[in-house]
Parts: structure tokens; C-alpha cells; sequence
């Protein structure tokens, strides 16, 4: 699986951190040339020399801030200005904030729209329409466990994790006739630094590496699947909180969740 796109170019975006340099790592040993992308230049460059030292694979770098609308046409014109033809577009930045809807900052709530949604389809319509062109090109789109429910306290977290989960798997049946293959990979707690950054590190329980999920859902994707859980232990958790009535899942979910009375 690791060949799969050997030879060829993919984009990470996220690249500096978790899962994002776990999947630039499984790549890179499969000779696949990488571009990558994240807000953190020394953090790209350190990965970026390990990674073309180690796998003796050709490696680019651009640094960017998805919470700015512009970044995705950046970044695409970084690639069409060196020539770069994007087989692999891995759609992987994305954040989380814990606490109370009314009680977190908006802009934060808004930049996260943005990086979890809006920047995954700007970049997405971007780089498909030469995949269409070529009739050859994968997608694999970072949503997670949360995809599936309404979790209060992240709610707008969850809310975005859905979107990217819908798209992703509409999106994988409109490519078919084209070639190209779409995947969703749905992570649930992940050793990483989602939940500092979220502010919902004693959440953390049964985290898997962030290995094993970039395996899965590269695995995953090579297969043709349009959705993936990673771990059995998610996938029995998701498919079990069907069997439920839907409000009962989310009284649960904030029973968990609640933030302690200060």
C-alpha cells in the first residue's frame, strides 16, 4: 500500500504535527514526493530534510495559515508555479475548542469554519479540477469519530467533522466515472496535539498513534472506500450509537463532557 503513489506527488496540509506528520512519514517511505503545508515553517523544514535524507524523495515547503481565506489559492499556485502536478491531496489541518458554545472566544469558532470546512473545499475544487483533466487522482479528508453525533461542548467541532464526513463521502461517489477516489478517515482519540490545542486533554483515553491511523486511512483509501473508522474499539463505539435513539446519544455525550462547576 505504501507504493501506491510512488514516484508521485502528494500535499499535506497539517503537516507540522500528529497525524499530518505520521501520514507525510508513511508516504515518504513509499517514495511518494510530498509537499507540505502548515502554519509552522521550522517544524515543515526539519520534517522536510529528515524526511528527503531518509527517503531520498523530493520534498517541497510552503508555509501557510488556513484561517486566512487566501491561503488554498496560495498554495495551489505554489504547485502549478513549480510545476507540480498534486496526485495525492490529503486534506488534514483542522482544530478543536472545548468548552461552553457561549463561553468561547467567536473568532476562534469562526477560524474554525474556516479551517475545518470552507478551507477543505476551496482547496479540494482547486486541485480536482486537474485531477478530473488527467482522470487519475485520490483525496482523503480528515473528519473523525465526532462525524457521526452531536458532542455538546465541542459542538462545533463535531458539526464541522460531519461536514467534512458528508462531503467526502458525496464527493467519492461523483469522482467514480473520473478515477479518482475520495476517502473520509475518521480517527477518534489520537495521540497528538489536538487536545492541548482544543483545551481537552483529560479527555484523552485510549488514544491511538497517530501511525496507526495514518495507516488506516491511507489503507482505506488505496482500497477505494469512501469512509473509514480507525480502531476497532471507534468503529464498534459508532455503529453502536445507531442502535439508540439520537438524543439519548447526546445526553450521554454531555454527561461526559460537561466541564467541571469551578
Amino acid at each position: 500500500m505504501v507504493n501506491e503513489w510512488q514516484g508521485k506527488w502528494a500535499l499535506v496540509t497539517g503537516a507540522s504535527a500528529g497525524i499530518g506528520v505520521a501520514l507525510a512519514e508513511e508516504l515518504a517511505s513509499g517514495g511518494t514526493n510530498l509537499v507540505l503545508t502548515a502554519r509552522r515553517k521550522d517544524r515543515l523544514d526539519a520534517l522536510a530534510h529528515r524526511l528527503t535524507s531518509t527517503h531520498k524523495i523530493r520534498t517541497e515547503v510552503f508555509p501557510a495559515d488556513l484561517v486566512d481565506p487566501a491561503a488554498a489559492e496560495k498554495i495551489f499556485a505554489f504547485t502549478r508555479d513549480k510545476g507540480i502536478e498534486v496526485d495525492l491531496l490529503i486534506n488534514n489541518a483542522g482544530f478543536g475548542k472545548y468548552g461552553e458554545f457561549h463561553a468561547v472566544e467567536r473568532q476562534r469558532l469562526l477560524d474554525m469554519v474556516q479551517v475545518n470546512c470552507a478551507a477543505v473545499v476551496h482547496l479540494t475544487h482547486l486541485f480536482l479540477q486537474p485531477m478530473v483533466a488527467r482522470r487519475r487522482g485520490d483525496i482523503l479528508i480528515l473528519a473523525s469519530t465526532a462525524s457521526f453525533q452531536a458532542v455538546p461542548y465541542i459542538s462545533t467541532y463535531a458539526a464541522t467533522k460531519a461536514f467534512d464526513l458528508l462531503f467526502a463521502e458525496g464527493l467519492a461517489e461523483e469522482m467514480k466515472p473520473y478515477g479518482i477516489r475520495v476517502c473520509a478517515l475518521c480517527p477518534g482519540s489520537t495521540e497528538s496535539e489536538f487536545h492541548v490545542v482544543a483545551g481537552q486533554e483529560k479527555f484523552r483515553h485510549r488514544a491511538e498513534t497517530a501511525q496507526k491511523v495514518a495507516r488506516t486511512g491511507l489503507k482505506a483509501l488505496a482500497a477505494g472506500k469512501s469512509c473509514v473508522i480507525s480502531g476497532l474499539a471507534n468503529y464498534l463505539g459508532t455503529h453502536g450509537e445507531r442502535l439508540v435513539p439520537r438524543r439519548f446519544v447526546t445526553r450521554t455525550a454531555a454527561r461526559m463532557f460537561r466541564p467541571k462547576p469551578k
